[in-house]
């Protein structure tokens, strides 16, 4: 149990220092340090994903420091030619995926690490294509800010501002009531907020959305109704707006 929880952990850890975005000017404290030093602790996370797959999936030592020497290769490859520091890290980000996969796929000794392999190319292509509907339509419909330049989309901003604006409880009540009944596939609610915080959408609205939307969806009460019956099911969807509405109000206004 310990083995499996360091590797996958350390694996989840990886996922949110890469990508932990920067704080507001004003931030002075642990976050700016994170995000100043974020790369460097993603190196010792790396160091110790290397030591789980010797140690715990035992795969060839030779071929993990093959791997460690490409990507560290790669890295200083990607500062030389590339001339945006921005994409500077995804080559080796890229190149570290693509050699944990090839050894992945040609250990023989384990079936259990090529099937991880596949499972998780069967899962990217099941996720990607709906997160790139996801985003085409939330840019389409509510617009998007990149590199301080605003796009309008075309759901003009003030409708968006009128409905879920502010952090009234009001506002959180609508966005929690009406992600109860969306749809959204796997990690496109994480465009579609985004949309909406640039059309204007507050913050606690949003964090209301987020947490009702993938909860509950109008075929999944379905579901629900058949198995725990009407009125289980009304209590459930009850408290679930409720405290979506609840944690958004609080955050918006505290937070």
């Amino acid at each position: 149990m310990w083995q499996t929880s360091f590797h996958f952990f350390t694996l989840v850890l990886i996922l949110v220092f890469v990508n932990w975005g920067a704080p507001f000017a004003l931030d002075k404290g642990l976050w700016t340090f994170i995000f100043t030093y974020k790369w460097y602790i993603t190196g010792v996370l790396a160091l110790m994903l290397c030591w789980s797959l010797v140690r715990v999936l035992k795969l060839r030592p030779l071929w993990v420091c093959a791997g460690v020497v490409i990507t560290i290769v790669s890295v200083f490859l990607a500062d030389a030619l590339i001339a945006k520091a921005k994409l500077v890290p995804l080559v080796p980000m890229v190149v570290g995926i693509a050699s944990l996969s090839i050894i992945l796929l040609f250990d023989k000794r384990n079936e259990e690490n090529r099937e991880w392999a596949l499972s998780s190319w069967g899962f990217a292509k099941q996720i990607l294509p709906l997160l790139a509907v996801g985003v085409v339509t939330a840019g389409f419909l509510l617009g998007s800010t990149h590199d301080n330049t605003s796009i309008a989309g075309v759901i003009f901003n003030e409708w968006i501002e009128w409905a879920v604006g502010g952090n009234s409880l009001l506002s959180n009540f609508f966005a929690s009531f009406t992600g109860v009944f969306m749809y959204f596939a796997t990690l496109t609610e994480v465009p579609i907020i985004q949309g909406l915080l640039a059309s204007g959408m507050g913050k606690g609205p949003a964090l209301a959305l987020l947490l009702a939307g993938p909860s509950l969806s109008l075929p999944n009460m379905l579901v629900i109704q058949g198995v725990m019956g009407t009125k289980k099911t009304i209590v459930y969807v009850a408290l679930v707006i409720i405290m979506a509405t609840i944690s958004g109000f609080v955050f918006g206004n505290f937070f």
